[in-house]
């Protein structure tokens, strides 16, 4: 029902990520999961429909869709291949830091080239000992008596891995100040000191690839500090993260509703005592569940977005809600997907089982579910107490 309430640019969206779907990642999507390879020619579609462009401001030669545009793009994308959904996503994830914290001079360099396509961008946040404690990086930089910043340390799970050419850092500057010490970088491929290490080999999203970075004696100029000075790195990182939530939420839906798509048409065609699977009762309510947890969570994500792209000041309770809420449901509809497909669920013959792999990195990543809900049980008796 919602989906009835687009506007025409929303939908132009939609369709326009529906196109690059079925032309460019459908047929395509098992020999990814299989080789793990990044699909670089459905990253040519991207460009062919301007897709790189929808969170990007109008003056940097984005289309300043916002937020919920690009939620509609990511569904699209995911209904197809939950891990080119977020091979897409992942570049507003890594660019959310310039738009928000950015110098003029950075947003003019490096957002113009993100909404072409022409450089890909990446996240480097988390490390192997701090994942949901953002705030205690290990990852260190020293500033230079010429002004430079050097480096060391290293970053794990970043998404995007060696596909991106700009990397969004984030590295303590000023340990004693804890969180309030983080300072965020830009560091191009490439650069002297900074190298992508070990591949993850995942059991979802195969074809997006995930690795560690690792900074050894890295000299960053100072012209690469985030907004031009130091510190302010934590709340560029967590402004970030309230805004790229939903998107992650939309990846969980796309997946959700791909999988019921392919469940309804399983369980029409195929026959057991004399009758479409489809007809019995049981079947019908497991589906009538799915389908209405899909339209519930689809409902909070577009209002979640929607009011980032309207200024609500408050809406990381909201951003919080969507993320855990859809990818909760997405989880429980792949695997009831595959439970319809009954033994054939379980073989990789059918791409059923891809969606329950795929789903199950969105609980995790970007946040946990349970630190999601931490946020919005503190935030709901910050509501009371105020």
């Amino acid at each position: 029902m919602i989906r009835e309430l687009l506007t025409p640019e929303n939908r132009d969206w939609v369709e326009r990520a529906k196109e690059c779907a079925e032309k460019y990642v459908a047929p395509h999507a098992a020999e990814w999961d299989r080789t793990a390879e990044y699909p670089w020619s459905a990253v040519e579609g991207l460009k062919k429909f301007d897709l790189f462009k929808v969170w990007i401001p109008k003056e940097y030669g984005g289309a300043g869709g916002g937020v919920l545009n690009l939620c509609l793009v990511v569904e699209e994308l995911s209904k197809a291949c939950g891990g080119f959904g977020v091979l897409y996503a992942v570049n507003s994830l890594g660019s959310f830091p310039i738009i928000l914290g950015g110098t003029e001079e950075q947003k003019q360099e490096w957002l113009p080239q993100i909404a072409s396509g022409e450089k890909l961008i990446a996240f480097g946040l988390s490390e192997k000992k701090s994942g949901s404690d953002a705030g205690s990086l290990s990852c260190r930089a020293e500033r230079q008596p010429d002004g430079a910043w050097v480096v060391n340390g290293d970053k794990k799970w970043n998404t995007n891995g060696n596909a991106a050419s700009l990397y969004t850092v984030y590295a303590s500057t000023n340990p004693d100040r804890g969180s309030r010490g983080i300072t965020a970088f830009l560091v191009e491929k490439g650069h002297p000191g900074f190298r992508i290490g070990k591949k993850e080999d995942l059991m979802g999203i195969r074809c997006v690839p995930v690795h560690e970075l690792h900074f050894e004696n890295c000299s960053i100029p100072e012209s690469q500090i985030l907004g031009g000075k130091e510190g302010g790195g934590f709340a560029n990182a967590m402004m970030t993260l309230d805004r790229a939530r939903p998107a992650v939420a939309a990846q969980a839906l796309g997946l959700a509703q791909g999988a019921l798509d392919l469940a309804i048409r399983y369980t029409r065609e195929r026959q057991q005592f004399g009758q479409a699977v489809a007809s019995f009762q049981g079947v019908q309510w497991m589906l009538a569940d799915m389908a209405t947890r899909i339209e519930a969570a689809r409902q909070l994500i577009y209002a979640a977005a929607s009011a980032i792209d309207a200024g609500v000041k408050n809406f990381t309770k909201y951003s919080a809600m969507c993320k855990v809420f859809g990818t909760d449901v997405a989880m429980e509809v792949t695997t009831n997907a595959v439970q319809l497909f009954g033994g054939y669920g379980y073989c990789k013959d059918y791409p059923i089982e891809k969606y329950m792999r795929d789903a199950k990195i969105t609980q995790i990543y970007e946040g946990t579910n349970q630190i999601q809900r931490l946020v919005i049980g503190r935030a709901i008796t910050k509501e009371a107490a105020g």
